[in-house]
């Protein structure tokens, strides 16, 4: 496991063509990122959607910036509001949005432009099913996730959900970015094993950010 304190430098891993993992690339932001999440979930507390067949999701999201990702009964959705609260989401920190657009750049996105962050919470033995980000309108901006707390094994997959899948170790700080010919691979996170992170204790938190419309 990489120490939360080593010094040593971000590299980049190539996953695909048009994906790219930038390993300890938000380390050094970590502690701010994590204040900033605390913040916008004291506004918009972390809660378990309801996928459409009526599980509960085992990650805990809440979301911040113009729009914000959702599932209930009704299906997937970008929303300017919480449909649990009736309240617009909370601010995307200018933290967040410089992290993303200077990760994107580095990936070779130099035109990203989100206009959401869904933020998740995993306690051990959370997951995400392999699935596509296929919900936003413009398909040509690319994903840009960031890693924090705990270690969680990340699935790359290919174009159909049986393709094989590559699983790799993100750890704290690590960012992912997909885009280009990669924007609808397959991806999940494989069940949290149970830990103690310094900064974030007994979960893990992801950024994803995305340009919803």
């Amino acid at each position: 496991m990489l120490d939360l304190f080593s010094e040593e430098a971000p590299w980049q891993e190539p996953l695909a063509d048009g994906a790219v993992i930038l390993r300890r690339r938000a380390r050094e932001e970590a502690p701010a990122l994590m204040a900033a999440i605390l913040a916008v979930a004291q506004q918009n507390p972390f809660y378990h959607r309801i996928t459409p067949g009526g599980h509960r999701m085992s990650v805990a999201m809440t979301n911040c910036g113009d729009f914000g990702w959702s599932s209930d009964s009704r299906g997937y959705q970008y929303t300017e509001q919480d449909r649990e609260s009736g309240r617009k989401w909370p601010p995307m920190p200018p933290l967040f949005r410089q992290l993303a657009l200077d990760c994107a750049r580095e990936a070779g996105f130099p035109h990203f432009n989100p206009d959401a962050c869904l933020i998740n919470r995993y306690e051990p033995g959370a997951k995400l099913s392999l699935h596509q980000d296929k919900d936003e309108k413009d398909l040509h901006q690319p994903i840009v996730s960031v890693s924090l707390g705990l270690p969680a094994v990340f699935q790359f997959g290919g174009f159909a959900r049986g393709d094989a899948t590559q699983r790799v170790l993100l750890e704290h700080g690590d960012v992912v970015v997909w885009g280009g010919p990669s924007r609808l691979r397959y991806h999940g996170i494989l069940p949290l094993k149970p830990g103690d992170h310094p900064l974030a204790g007994a979960f893990r938190y992801n950024l994803t950010f995305r340009r919803a419309f």
